[in-house]
C-alpha cells in the first residue's frame, strides 16, 4: 500500500521560467505539499485558491509568487479567445461567400489582386471596413464619388456605384453619413485568408496566455477598449479613403499586457533583461510590418497604447510590499481616466476638426511616402461619375489602355475627342471639371 505521504521534491524556478508551462505540467506542480518530517508551511497547506481569490490576491504571497513563476494564472482556459476565433472564423467564411457571389470567386483577383487572399475593398466595405467616408463628411472623399461596385473586375472600373450603397447598413437617408458602428465591427474582419491565420495564430498563444492571467471579464474589457482606440487612432491619421479591417490592434492590446507584468514582476521573471531585449525586437518588427501595405500601423500603435492602460488597471499584479503597492495603485487610479480623456479626445477629434491639420506628420506613421499613395497622401485621380464615363468612352475608342498618369490621361483624352470632333462639348466638360479625390486602398 502506498504511504500517504509523498517526499516533495524541489525543482528549480528557472525550469518552469524557461520554457513556457503546458497545462499537464502545471497540474502536476500547482498544489505543493509536504513531506512527512517537514515543519507546516501555511503557503503549501491551505487549499488551491479560486479564481475569484487568484484575481484579487487573497491567498499566500510565497504561493502567489510560485505560481507566477510557474504561469499558473486566474484560470485554466482561454473561453474568450476561442469563442471569439470562432466567431471570426465564421466572418471570413461569410467574406469569402459575399465575394464568391459577386466576382465569382472567394477571393479578388480583378481589378487589383488582394495579395491576402481575400474580398475586394469593396466587399470589405459593405461589410462593416473602418472606412471614414461612411462615417462622417470627408471634404477629399464626398458622397458624390463613386466607388466601383462589388462585381467590377474591370480596370479602370465600368461598374460604378454610390458611397451610399456601398457603405450599406440602410445607407444614410439624406443625412450626414454617421455609421459609427464601424469603429467596432472591423475588429471581426479580415482582409483575408492570410491575414486571418496569422491573427489567429498570435490570438491563440499570446492573447489566450493573457486571457489566463487575467481571467475572461478583464480580458474582454482590454480586447474591447484596445481594438475599438486602434480604430479610432487609424480614423484619425490613417489615410481617409482607406478601408482598415483586422484584430490586430486588439491583439497588440493583449501584448501590451506582457510589458505590464515584466516590469510589475521584474524580480519574478526569468532572465528579466534579455526577454526585455526580446520584447524590443519584438516590437520594432511590428512597428515595421505597419508600413507594408495592406497594414495599418495607427491600430498597432493604438491597441497597444490602450492596452498599456487597460494592463495597468487590471492585471493582477503581486506587491510585496507597502511601497510596491502604493505606486501600482497609484498608477492604475491614473491610467483609467487617461484612457477615458484619450477615448474622448480623439473621437472629438475624428468627428469636429481635421486630423491631418492638428498633426500633418502623423501619417507617416503608417506610410512610406511614394508617387503611388501621393506621398502619403494617398490620393489616385478620381472624378464625379460623369467623368468615369469620359474615360470609358476614351479609352474604349482606341485599341491602346488609357494610362492614369494625369498628362498621359488629359493628352489622350483630348487626341480622342479632337478625332471625334466633340472639342465643343469636350471644353464645356472640362470647364465643369471639379475633380475630387480618393485614397488608395489600404486593409489592416
Amino acid at each position: 500500500m502506498l504511504s500517504k505521504h509523498v517526499t516533495r521534491t524541489w525543482v528549480s524556478p528557472a525550469y518552469f521560467c524557461s520554457v513556457e508551462p503546458s497545462f499537464s505540467a502545471v497540474a502536476d506542480y500547482a498544489e505543493p505539499f509536504a513531506g512527512p518530517t517537514a515543519k507546516a508551511s501555511p503557503s503549501f497547506t491551505r487549499e488551491k485558491p479560486n479564481m475569484f481569490q487568484r484575481y484579487f490576491g487573497l491567498y499566500p504571497l510565497a504561493q502567489r509568487i510560485e505560481d507566477k513563476k510557474r504561469g499558473v494564472g486566474v484560470q485554466r482556459y482561454p473561453i474568450a479567445c476561442w469563442a471569439l476565433s470562432t466567431a471570426m472564423l465564421g466572418v471570413l467564411i461569410y467574406e469569402l461567400v459575399t465575394n464568391q457571389k459577386a466576382q465569382g470567386t472567394p477571393f479578388s483577383f480583378k481589378p487589383v489582386v488582394n495579395p491576402m487572399l481575400g474580398p475586394s475593398s469593396s466587399a470589405l466595405i459593405q461589410l462593416g471596413a473602418r472606412f471614414p467616408p461612411c462615417m462622417k463628411n470627408v471634404t477629399d472623399f464626398p458622397i458624390t464619388t463613386p466607388i466601383p461596385c462589388l462585381n467590377d473586375t474591370a480596370n479602370p472600373a465600368t461598374l460604378l456605384c454610390s458611397l451610399e450603397d456601398i457603405c450599406a447598413f440602410g445607407g444614410f437617408h439624406g443625412e450626414t453619413p454617421n455609421q459609427w458602428f464601424r469603429f467596432i465591427t472591423p475588429i471581426f474582419l479580415h482582409a483575408g485568408l492570410i491575414h486571418f491565420l496569422l491573427n489567429m495564430l498570435a490570438q491563440l498563444t499570446a492573447s489566450a496566455q493573457v486571457e489566463r492571467e487575467m481571467g475572461t471579464i478583464s480580458f474582454l474589457v482590454l480586447y474591447a477598449a484596445a481594438g475599438i482606440f486602434g480604430n479610432v487612432l487609424g480614423g484619425n491619421f490613417s489615410l481617409v479613403g482607406s478601408p482598415s479591417v483586422g484584430a490586430s490592434g486588439a491583439i497588440f492590446g493583449t501584448v501590451a499586457v506582457a510589458w505590464v507584468d515584466l516590469f510589475a514582476h521584474w524580480r519574478y521573471q526569468y532572465q528579466p533583461g534579455k526577454k526585455l531585449a526580446f520584447m524590443v525586437i519584438e516590437l520594432i518588427i511590428g512597428i515595421a510590418i505597419g508600413f507594408i501595405p495592406y497594414v495599418d500601423n495607427f491600430a498597432h500603435l493604438g491597441g497597444l497604447a490602450m492596452g498599456l492602460l487597460v494592463g495597468m488597471a487590471l492585471y493582477p499584479i503581486i506587491s510585496p510590499s507597502n511601497r510596491h503597492r502604493i505606486i501600482v495603485i497609484t498608477l492604475r487610479l491614473i491610467a483609467v481616466p487617461l484612457a477615458i480623456v484619450m477615448f474622448v479626445v480623439l473621437i472629438h477629434n475624428f468627428y469636429k476638426t481635421d486630423p491631418y491639420a492638428a498633426c500633418s506628420w502623423c501619417r507617416y506613421l503608417s506610410c512610406i511616402p511614394t508617387s503611388a499613395n501621393n506621398h502619403c497622401k494617398g490620393y489616385v485621380v478620381v472624378a464625379p461619375l460623369w467623368f468615369w464615363e469620359l474615360i470609358i468612352v476614351s479609352y474604349l475608342l482606341p485599341k491602346e489602355p488609357v494610362r492614369l498618369a494625369f498628362p498621359d490621361l488629359m493628352s489622350h483624352m483630348l487626341n480622342t475627342f479632337i478625332r471625334i470632333q466633340h472639342r465643343v462639348w469636350f471644353v464645356e466638360h472640362m470647364r465643369r471639371l471639379d475633380f475630387t479625390f480618393i485614397l488608395a486602398i489600404h486593409r489592416m
